[in-house]
């Protein structure tokens, strides 16, 4: 029987791994660390979107006076210092359908705005890094999420056609990502994004688990 897909392209953040809340915590005590509060709104504004993008707009909105690109490195050695002491919670269906997928030869890609190192220590961190052929970071793109970037380069290192890919995520920047690379999405919400419109999405699931059903 014919696949209605080449490729899976995980999103990582609230996708493969419960944390969110994780940065939005790192990024708020270092904030702090500089006299500056950071309310959970002003975290949803960022949901989905490269730290490096980030820190400009908050150093920019709060007149702080160190850089961006350090308070980026501050706040990526911090998130990285925080998985490989206090470990990380996988979503749930997480690592059983990645494996599953695997097993039925699917390649498999991780796209996401974390930095590489971070994305690495999460993967090892679950034990998972093998299921992946492509494992990209949007600091290794032009253009972070929502433009497709990301998603068009797992999809050229895995030799698959971005419409012939479909692509997990959990936010809605990461979903316009997807659409405007031409791949279908499925939206799995988490509980930081669960409010979001998520109408872009071809498909919303509840959890993991639901998506081998799609295949």
């Amino acid at each position: 029987m014919a696949r209605r897909f080449d490729a899976v392209i995980f999103d990582m953040d609230g996708v493969l791994v419960d944390s969110e809340s994780m940065h939005r915590e790192v990024t708020r005590a270092l904030l702090n660390a500089y006299g500056v509060p950071h309310p959970d709104e002003e975290s949803a504004e960022f949901l989905g979107i490269r730290t490096k993008d980030m820190f400009p707009i908050l150093c920019e909105r709060h007149r702080l006076t160190q850089s961006s690109d350090a308070l980026t490195r501050e706040c990526t050695e911090r998130t990285v210092r925080r998985i490989v002491d206090g470990g990380v919670t996988p979503m749930p269906g997480v690592p059983a359908i990645p494996r599953q997928l695997a097993s039925e030869r699917y390649p498999l890609a991780v796209a996401s705005s974390s930095e590489p190192e971070v994305i690495q220590a999460v993967l090892h961190a679950l034990g998972i890094r093998d299921l992946f052929g492509a494992v990209v970071s949007a600091e290794e793109v032009p253009n972070g999420k929502p433009a497709p970037d990301v998603f068009l380069e797992a999809a050229r290192r895995l030799g698959r056609a971005a419409a012939r890919c479909l692509v997990i995520e959990d936010s809605a920047a990461g979903v316009r990502a997807a659409k405007a690379a031409a791949m279908t999405c499925v939206a799995i919400p988490c509980a930081e994004t669960a409010h979001l419109d998520f109408s872009a999405a071809d498909h919303r699931l509840a959890t993991m688990k639901d998506l081998p059903r799609l295949l």
